[in-house]
């Protein structure tokens, strides 16, 4: 996981954004940005209640996860395209523990 506002590295692997919006002010020809999987992102309705409120945390992660349920083929897709390279997971959050780029890494490394 990775604020997409960083700078790129090789180490990054396949680097994917994972928000619903492009983040202000990342240049599409800099940002280096192999795939935006904003189907994954947390729905619109959860991700206004969440307002990245730590105090809403827990309760996010358990909506979100139930979302991307839903979303498992989209979850499947991309394993499948960046097979054999790293995952750089890109969030424009500024808190770096309470994002869905958490959940979602957590739901691909269960996901069989």
């Amino acid at each position: 996981m990775k604020q997409v506002y960083e700078s790129s590295s090789p180490r990054d692997g396949y680097r994917v954004l994972v928000d619903k919006f492009w983040p202000r002010g990342v240049r599409r020809d800099v940002a280096r940005i192999d795939e935006w999987l904003k189907d994954a992102a947390p729905s619109d309705e959860l991700r206004h209640w969440f307002e990245y409120d730590p105090i809403r945390w827990s309760e996010f992660r358990e909506r979100y996860d139930k979302e991307l349920h839903g979303k498992e083929e989209v979850i499947r897709g991309l394993r499948i395209r960046s097979r054999g390279k790293d995952i750089a997971l890109l969030f424009a959050s500024s808190d770096k523990q309470h994002n869905n780029a958490v959940v979602l890494k957590e739901f691909i490394e269960t996901l069989k």
